[in-house]
């Protein structure tokens, strides 16, 4: 489990994440773990938080006061095993988090509850090659309409976490040299989005996103150490190591795309040649099967072809799983993960992509590596970046979940 942490921090009204595996970084997780208790629980006195959290009793006494402070809980003198305690209450205020991806041709918006229960969520296309301008416009009017559909009120909302296909730096918000979007280098997405929203924003690459829904919302919960990989038009890992998403010196890391596969392939959009993204990307596979198909070619129509054992789709997809198999296997040797989840459009492949991957994967690495990597594909789909979103928002101390979102 994450370390504990009880200090306290200033509150963040806007940013990209908190420095991992600092004191308010891990409080917020221990504060996230004792809202999910309470939601999962109900009601729960101090001494049984800290049995369903594992936390000791005196971090479950400090973060409950600043959860009481905030009106995230309300404490009620009971009794527990004939001693007095405090009752712990989970306030239902009717606040919402809102968690925007923003991909190479599409934008998802979900509207999520304090229990972690999707209220709304829906997908629209993007035109390829889309200007920031375009995409925070159609971002803000998908949130609108949904607003709207489930009259939600835009006072409700704690915040928006979001996620863009490329890598960020952290320092400054902006987006770094050799993103998905090239149109959006340079931005500073983090200014971009809280002017266009008028609330907190926190901003943050799609594949981190991924990697904390994983933890957040998905199966593997108590998996300290994972690697998310979204394969999409673009190919890049959240890694989540000892708890924690961990972003290096100034916040770009699992650019796992952009590994070199072969000295003498295709020039990357990053200036390489032989990149995994040249021969394993959404993109690259539509690519191949374009060149013998009379009509117009798209990652649906590669799960289509490859569902129904179409020999030219399937080798392609066995070549790009093989390539990424390999790469996750030198990730793999280094930080020695628990699981591997693949996430991205690609997801209803199952086994047909899986397997592949597993085969480059022990290949590779390091055999007791690569016998105790778990492989598996996301169980949430394409929805994994989105609802990351909302799990940052959900997960701030800054806002506490009190309904007090500042605008």
């Amino acid at each position: 489990m994450p370390a504990e942490a009880t200090s306290t921090s200033r509150p963040i009204t806007g940013a990209v994440l908190p420095r991992p595996g600092s004191q308010s970084a891990l409080r917020e997780q221990n504060q996230q773990r004792i809202i999910k208790a309470l939601i999962n629980s109900g009601p729960q006195s101090q001494a049984e938080l800290a049995r369903l959290t594992g936390l000791s009793t005196a971090t479950v006494s400090n973060i409950v006061k600043i959860m009481a402070s905030t009106g995230t809980v309300t404490t009620v003198p009971t009794t527990s095993s004939g001693r007095r305690a405090l009752s712990v209450i989970l306030n239902d205020n009717g606040s919402v988090a809102v968690g925007i991806d923003i991909g190479r041709r599409h934008v998802r918006v979900v509207i999520a509850g304090l229990d972690y229960r999707v209220i709304e969520e829906e997908f629209i296309p993007l035109p390829l090659g889309h200007g920031a301008e375009a995409g925070l416009a159609a971002a803000s009017d998908l949130l609108d309409a949904l607003l709207l559909r489930s009259s939600i009120d835009r006072s409700a909302i704690l915040g928006a976490g979001i996620g863009i296909p490329g890598p960020i730096d952290r320092r400054t918000g902006t987006v770094a040299q050799g993103a998905i979007l090239p149109e959006w280098v340079g931005i500073n997405i983090l200014e971009a989005f809280g002017d266009k929203l008028k609330m907190p924003v926190f901003i943050d690459n799609d594949a981190n996103l991924g990697a904390l829904a994983q933890v957040t919302w998905g199966p593997h919960s108590s998996v300290e150490n994972l690697i998310f990989i979204k394969v999409a038009s673009g190919i890049g890992a959240g890694l989540v190591l000892n708890g924690a998403l961990y972003y290096g010196n100034v916040g770009i890391t699992g650019e796992v795309g952009h590994t070199t596969i072969s000295e003498h392939g295709l020039v990357c959009r990053c200036g390489n040649r032989g990149c995994l993204e040249t021969v394993a990307s959404t993109s690259t596979m539509i690519e191949l099967l374009s060149q013998r198909s009379a009509e117009a070619v798209d990652t649906q129509s590669v799960i289509n072809l490859a569902l129904t054992g179409d020999t030219a789709a399937l080798r392609v997809v066995d070549d790009a799983g093989l390539a990424i198999g390999r790469v996750l296997a030198q990730v793999a040797n280094l930080i020695n993960p628990e699981v591997i989840v693949i996430g991205g459009p690609l997801t209803a492949l199952g086994d047909i992509l899986l397997n592949p991957i597993r085969r480059g994967l022990t290949r590779h690495a390091v055999p007791v590596v690569g016998e105790s990597t778990t492989v598996h594909m996301s169980s949430l789909g394409d929805r994994a970046e989105a609802l990351g979103g909302a799990a940052v928002v959900l997960s701030q101390p800054s806002l506490a979940l009190s309904g007090n979102a500042p605008t």
